[in-house]
């Protein structure tokens, strides 16, 4: 971010908080709204939504660490949208004469040096945390400090990017919550997870820059192609809105933010039987 846009997010904030935010009270609305110490939490954030903080989103994810205590795990979505295939971007477009040189030459994902992209600030503080850890998918990885990071981030398949085989499962089966910090349900990835499950849905082409071993003491790159699930979120939306009526998902404020807290195999299982009759894209529908 630049000086003059930083400038500009930082006055936003200021407007719109009447006043500072502090570890302390982030601390203490995280624990009114229901987060526990112990619990596995996936958290989605925007920090302008939360307000001006004094420690800006360090004091976030202190706010946050203090919270679930050292028996609990914090994981964020550490995504990489930039490393894939450039045929794809649309926010914004690159020419087509550039795309070979783009495949060509993208640095590999290194999960201890590539920052997330488009994920925000707290998320980007989480990826770098002293001793937490990243899955090693070059596109849509997540980072995790705690208990169960290990756990967690140890496998991710690269033809499962939001499937059985990353995360996102291990994070349904330990009975992880989420929580969206700021942001609406279209940023929740926890529905992705269901996608994976809905009979014939429709898969795509996908490339990114891979490390690959080239001897003894040395990695190169290279371009990989791989087919996954044609994920979209683009009913997102109505889907959250349709799981909040159910009266599963706590609601509340940290700081200036709107939040929602739910448990992640309710939200997952909630969009395996909500999808298949809401989406017109699942194949054969």
């Amino acid at each position: 971010m630049s000086d003059d846009a930083q400038a500009t997010s930082e006055a936003a904030r200021i407007a719109a908080t009447t006043e500072p935010r502090t570890r302390q009270g982030l601390a203490l609305d995280l624990s009114r709204l229901g987060v526990r110490a112990g619990d596995t939490l996936l958290v989605h954030s925007s920090l302008t939504s939360v307000g001006w903080v004094v420690g800006g989103q360090v004091a976030v994810v202190q706010a946050l660490l203090d919270v679930l205590g050292p028996e609990g795990t914090l994981v964020v979505p550490a995504q990489t949208g930039d490393n894939s295939d450039p045929k794809d971007w649309a926010h914004p477009p690159v020419p087509e004469a550039w795309w070979q040189v783009i495949r060509d030459h993208m640095p590999a994902f290194d999960p201890a040096l590539t920052p997330t992209r488009s994920m925000g600030v707290i998320a980007e503080a989480v990826r770098t945390w002293p001793g937490a850890r990243r899955s090693d998918h070059p596109v849509t990885s997540f980072a995790a400090f705690g208990r169960l990071a290990g756990e967690i981030t140890a496998v991710h398949d690269l033809d499962c990017q939001m499937g059985e085989r990353s995360p996102l499962a291990v994070l349904e089966r330990v009975g992880a919550r989420g929580l969206l910090l700021g942001v609406g349900w279209g940023v929740c990835t926890s529905f992705h997870l269901a996608e994976y499950r809905i009979p014939a849905m429709a898969r795509t082409a996908h490339g990114a820059a891979v490390r690959v071993p080239a001897g003894a003491d040395s990695t190169a790159r290279a371009w990989v192609a791989f087919t996954d699930v044609d994920v979209d979120s683009e009913d997102f939306e109505a889907l959250g809105a349709a799981f909040e009526a159910t009266d599963s998902v706590i609601a509340g404020l940290v700081g200036s933010a709107a939040a929602r807290l739910f448990s992640i195999p309710s939200a997952v299982q909630f969009a395996v039987d909500w999808l298949p009759e809401h989406r017109v894209q699942v194949a054969g529908s």
